[in-house]
């Protein structure tokens, strides 16, 4: 699975990242190297959500290999 990023420059120095395809997601680094690797923590984190809290009884979790 291929993401987009957008990074942006953080106004006290380092970037910061947002995953559009993921509402929620973000996070920053004071180097791109250290962007990078919390962004991947990040995604695992906004991926890995326990969804089944969300569910009401008229809910269907159904599951989508990509």
């Amino acid at each position: 699975m291929k993401l987009q990023i957008i990074v942006h420059p953080a106004e006290e120095g380092g970037y910061w990242a947002e995953v559009p395809a993921i509402p929620g997601c973000a996070t920053q680094g004071e180097t791109k190297e250290e962007l990078l690797l919390n962004l991947r923590e990040a995604i695992e984190g906004c991926l890995g959500a326990d969804v089944k809290d969300l569910l009401t009884p008229q809910d269907e979790l159904l599951e989508l290999a990509l």
